[in-house]
């Protein structure tokens, strides 16, 4: 039996072919409202007093909370076309007529709680840049390149890339919730929406299960969350009977653009196959609300640390108080900063992209001004499928013969001494040579039993 997944008016329907091939039944994936543990206090759903919920009543009134808080609700009702962006968002006649053009290379696709979080008077709101297309995505298309990583290039099987000998990559879908406009994989919008088959997963596990040397499974897509919750756990139990997987990490970003997703039943699935780690991706800390804290707070009381990944991005994180703010609002919601990426070469994405002395700048201005857990590692995932490199300021000036000079974040230089290593001379001297000199002398009579000891055996 194989599964594949369509998108027929925002609905997605997952269709199962049985043997032979050819009768196909469709059923709506995972149709039932998410259900709600009744072991959970009333006080946890209250959100931290330091965060805002998302304003609904804004531009999402008509919606009943129920329907709101349910993630498939939202996830059904996302914004695909501009003539339904237009009911939210003001656009002039031309913006419509350039947004529809740049909509038929590069789709729209954005929930109501993300698009409840952008300040419509604001053409330049960060959240905004995020989620809704722009022109120049299109004007600027000939710079980048449309598979940067070259996952294709390293994939062992359809879907599963393995470049680093200790971890692979397992792709099992391309359907998100939301389509950022800054994403790696903007090439596979065009495809449709697709899950992976049955035979695909196989062949995957196989590949894992042959291959030892294999201790980090890390499942993306699209977004492996969108799979309904069952699925994703058929997935994540085969994987852990391969006994020398260590870890599974999650790249979602759920958390961010749709965490209902992140509810009871999700998470205590979860915690029966940890050590699972997710990563996550917050660019903006306007997208910390106390939905999304929530969401967070229930993955961590899981027992699923979550550390952030986030992409630097012109106009909506390219600075150091920008950076500040977003880091220090992710510590407080118990997310990691763990890395900042320096934006792929990714066609359609030209205009997000920062010189890399941008993020320089923004490491060198933040560290000795916050708590070292509070700076990510600044990153570049280097075209031809190259691997990551940490990039940091220069803080070593000079190397000498006996240390380095260095300077701190002040700007202050200073002399740090290496230690002392032991000549050929002073180990004849101190007894542990073939020299005439002191032969049995030790530098601490007390030991000499000990070296007579160790001398013999």
């Amino acid at each position: 039996m194989t599964n594949s997944t369509t998108i027929i008016n925002g609905q997605v329907l997952t269709h199962v072919d049985e043997e032979p091939p050819g009768t196909v039944a469709t059923r709506a994936v995972d149709d039932k409202p998410p259900s709600i543990a009744v072991t959970r206090e009333a006080d946890d759903d209250k959100p931290p007093s330091s965060l805002a919920l998302a304003d609904r009543t804004r531009l999402f009134a008509h919606v009943p909370e129920a329907s709101w808080r349910d993630w498939r609700w939202q996830f059904r009702n996302r914004i695909t076309t501009v003539d339904e962006l237009t009911k939210f968002i003001p656009l002039t006649a031309q913006e419509q007529a350039q947004l529809k053009l740049v909509t038929t290379k590069y789709p729209l696709s954005v929930t109501p709680y993300y698009l409840s979080l952008i300040d419509a008077a604001d053409p330049d709101d960060p959240v905004r840049k995020q989620a809704i297309p722009s022109f120049q995505e299109i004007t600027m298309h000939d710079m980048g390149m449309e598979d940067p990583l070259e996952e294709k290039r390293d994939s062992v099987v359809p879907g599963l890339v393995h470049r680093y000998p200790d971890r692979v990559l397992m792709v099992l879908t391309d359907i998100c919730p939301m389509l950022c406009r800054h994403c790696t994989r903007k090439r596979e919008w065009h495809n449709g929406g697709w899950v992976r088959g049955e035979a695909e997963i196989e062949a995957m596990l196989d590949y894992i299960r042959q291959h030892k040397e294999v201790r980090d499974v890390i499942i993306s897509g699209g977004d492996p969350l969108t799979l309904a919750t069952r699925r994703l756990e058929e997935i994540l139990s085969r994987i852990r009977r391969i006994s020398h997987v260590e870890i599974i990490r999650i790249g979602s970003r759920y958390p961010v653009v749709l965490p209902m997703r992140l509810d009871d039943e999700l998470c205590q699935m979860l915690s029966k196959y940890t050590p699972i780690w997710l990563n996550t991706h917050f660019n903006s800390y306007r997208e910390i609300t106390a939905e999304s804290a929530a969401a967070c707070d229930r993955l961590v009381r899981s027992g699923v640390p979550v550390n952030n990944q986030s992409v630097l991005l012109r106009g909506v994180n390219d600075t150091v108080e920008a950076q500040l703010k977003l880091c220090h609002a992710l510590l407080r919601t118990k997310v990691r900063p763990y890395y900042l990426f320096q934006c792929d070469e990714v066609q359609g994405t030209e205009h997000l992209r920062t010189p890399v002395e941008t993020g320089l700048k923004i490491i060198e201005g933040m560290r000795g001004h916050t708590s070292g857990l509070a700076i990510p590692t600044f990153v570049i995932d280097l075209p031809q499928g190259l691997g990551k490199i940490p990039l940091q300021p220069n803080y070593v000036l000079k190397k000498t013969g006996e240390g380095i000079i260095v300077r701190n974040y002040q700007h202050r230089i200073y002399h740090y001494r290496n230690p002392k290593t032991e000549t050929a001379t002073s180990r004849r001297r101190n007894g542990n040579g073939n020299g005439n000199d002191n032969g049995n002398k030790v530098p601490f009579p007390e030991l000499a039993p000990l070296l007579k000891s160790e001398q013999a055996q």
